[in-house]
């Protein structure tokens, strides 16, 4: 059995009353009145949904044999009067609801509830509660040398409900709970989850139809610089999927301080897959895509084989090793040459790539090239050496 503490009664807004039906003179006229308002021995409130909470709360209510009366009211509460529910905590069928009505032109309904013998009862009241919603944020501090971070995820609970809930259980559908006062139009953030010492992938990224174009070279796009986390064990996380949610990034600079190199919208991320956090342009990195081979081989009628080649040529100014990934989407690049289709492209490497073993298939219609690039000679006077690939395909059976 959970320890269960008390909690603070419920406000006006919210009222559950046991009105014995012994009290009640048989030809009821208008709507059953108040008796007694039980308090609230428990409140849980679960996050997991971003657009519907849900409340559960617990009061332990004394009835008589026979049936009996319980009113419960939401005046200017954001209560889903169709998802109210109530059970009462019983093992056997021996309290049961045998009836329920909505009092006209009221937030409110009652419960008809019959007990087989007097006594105090457990009951369990759930329903689903609107403007109670919770925003996730994280906090990523990298080590001086960029090989790990320390993740911080945060959880802003908003409370615009309508009610207040004293001592309340809040969960956010993974980690732990949090036992915390949800005052009438405030708000709390509460530390959700914390992972140390998690390995990172400083990755250098070049996309042509995402990228930042480069001011007067029209052939040319800024690389970008991620950071890639690993949503798994191996990599100290992969305790709950990330839900989407603004990060704040640092690192720790020579002197033990920490630098802000940014922000970013860290996606929705599964266990087992990654998150980019975006850090900015390298401009030390030069790529220039241009197109090599752009050929169409008539198959039949106005079917035809279309084969094409890519020559990304890049240069490293930067003083280490890096290695650059170049992303293509093969349906945007079957359009470029083919003109727009409403079909998948059917496509495949062909022999002239330059290294088909650096070449990633990333599912059906994207692929990466994985580029090794040196550092920059060390004497001022050097140019960068020029690294060339060139990324063969054949698109098949256009139309």
């Amino acid at each position: 059995m959970r320890t269960r503490e008390p909690l603070f009664p419920m406000a006006a807004a919210i009222a559950a009353a046991v009105v014995l039906a012994a009290a009640v003179a048989a030809p009821a006229l208008g709507r059953i009145k108040l008796a007694t308002l039980p308090v609230r021995e428990r409140v849980e409130i679960q996050l997991e949904n971003e657009k519907a909470t849900l409340v559960e709360e617990e009061r332990v209510v004394t009835l008589l044999k026979g049936t009996n009366h319980i009113d419960f009211s939401w005046t200017n509460t954001q209560i889903d009067k169709r998802t109210i529910l109530f059970r009462p905590m019983v093992e056997d069928n021996s309290v049961r609801v045998i009836h329920q009505s909505y009092p006209p032109g009221e937030k409110a309904l009652v419960w008809e509830v019959f007990a087989e013998k007097a006594g105090p009862v457990r009951v369990r009241i759930s329903y689903l509660l609107g403007k109670l919603q919770r925003t996730f944020s994280y906090r990523a501090t990298a080590t001086n040398d960029e090989s790990a971070l320390a993740l911080r995820q945060y959880m802003r609970v908003w409370n615009f409900s309508g009610e207040a809930y004293g001592n309340a259980q809040v969960w956010a559908g993974f980690g732990d709970r949090f036992q915390r006062e949800m005052g009438l139009n405030e708000s709390k953030k509460l530390l959700a989850g914390k992972f140390d010492k998690v390995p990172i992938d400083k990755k250098f990224v070049f996309n042509w139809r995402t990228g930042q174009h480069v001011p007067d070279e029209p052939n040319q796009r800024y690389v970008t610089m991620q950071y890639v986390l690993t949503n798994d064990e191996k990599h100290q996380m992969g305790r709950w999927p990330l839900p989407r949610g603004k990060a704040r990034i640092f690192q720790i600079d020579a002197q033990g301080g920490e630098a802000f190199l940014g922000e970013d919208w860290g996606e929705f991320t599964p266990i087992d897959d990654e998150m980019k956090l975006y850090l900015g342009l390298a401009r030390d990195v030069k790529v220039e895509r241009t197109v090599e081979r752009n050929k169409r081989h008539t198959v039949h009628a106005n079917r035809y084989h279309q084969e094409v080649i890519v020559k990304y040529t890049v240069q490293n100014f930067k003083d280490k090793a890096c290695v650059l990934d170049i992303e293509e989407d093969l349906n945007a690049l079957r359009n470029e040459f083919c003109g727009k289709k409403n079909h998948d492209a059917q496509w495949e490497l062909a022999e002239e790539t330059t290294n088909a073993k650096q070449v990633e298939r990333k599912g059906a219609r994207h692929l990466e090239i994985h580029l090794p690039l040196p550092a920059r000679p060390e004497k001022a006077d050097e140019k960068p050496k020029e690294v060339v690939f060139r990324l063969h395909l054949w698109f098949r059976n256009e139309w």
